[in-house]
């Protein structure tokens, strides 16, 4: 008697949606703007077990709810472009980059929802930067005029090698993720986080002390990273613990 080949359940973990937030662009050639995700963000999210969903810009508030209810993680992705300084109730100085006030407004109302419904969060360069105004934090609007010693955090040389090492912080989130001590991160950002904000951590800094990597201590998981993990994942593998722990966050989130 022929019977069926046995069925193995749970073997392979359920990989939870993942959101993320595209950059927006006007291509010179086309009179149709192009919303534009690095490959590196996507690959992540599914080497680290996630399924990656891009989420389109909205300002309509039962559209960003629609979005978190369909998803059980979210990554704050980043870009060449600056928070506008009136979000954190400071006016505009000398060195501030140009602005895309339309994906910041987006992506705030993302984070904001998602922290209410104590979604897992990555915020990434520009993303941590967000996710600390967010959280009530202020920032430098440019490092190497308000900061004090501080070296240049705009690396010139390919992105996926780094360019400085930051401390991570024992018993933090982001030390669970990636081990605690030194890490050698890549480092593309002219402006950094000043004030973190209420009930947040500094869980890495760089050797100037300007501020690496944030997390909330009132949420589950709320992660916010200064340099590009996604980028060095074939340089420094370590570096994938990052998306690892908030899918992992995720997966917890909704069983």
């Amino acid at each position: 008697m022929n019977h069926p080949p046995p069925r193995h359940h749970g073997t392979t973990p359920r990989r939870p949606n993942i959101g993320l937030s595209p950059d927006w662009a006007q291509p010179a050639d086309s009179a149709f703007p192009r919303y534009e995700l690095k490959v590196p963000y996507a690959e992540a999210v599914l080497r680290a077990g996630g399924l990656p969903f891009v989420l389109p810009y909205t300002d309509d508030p039962s559209c960003v709810d629609a979005y978190l209810e369909r998803v059980s993680g979210l990554v704050v992705t980043g870009g060449a472009f600056d928070i506008p300084p009136s979000a954190y109730g400071e006016e505009v100085r000398e060195g501030m980059g140009p602005l895309k006030e339309g994906r910041t407004a987006f992506e705030a109302q993302l984070i904001r929802g998602a922290l209410k419904r104590n979604l897992p969060v990555l915020g990434v360069c520009g993303g941590m930067q967000l996710l600390a105004v967010v959280l009530g934090g202020t920032l430098f609007q440019d490092i190497l005029r308000e900061v004090p010693g501080a070296r240049d955090h705009e690396q010139k040389h390919d992105r996926t090698q780094p360019q400085h090492p930051v401390e991570v912080k024992n018993g933090t989130m982001l030390a669970e993720a990636v081990g605690h001590g030194q890490l050698m991160v890549n480092s593309t950002h002219h402006q950094a986080v000043n004030k973190p904000g209420t009930d947040v951590t500094v869980s890495a800094v760089s050797p100037d002390g300007v501020v690496e990597a944030i997390e909330s201590t009132a949420h589950t998981f709320a992660l916010g990273v200064q340099w590009h993990p996604e980028l060095m994942l074939g340089t420094i593998p370590v570096h994938l613990g990052v998306y690892k722990a908030l899918v992992q966050k995720a997966r917890e989130h909704r069983r």
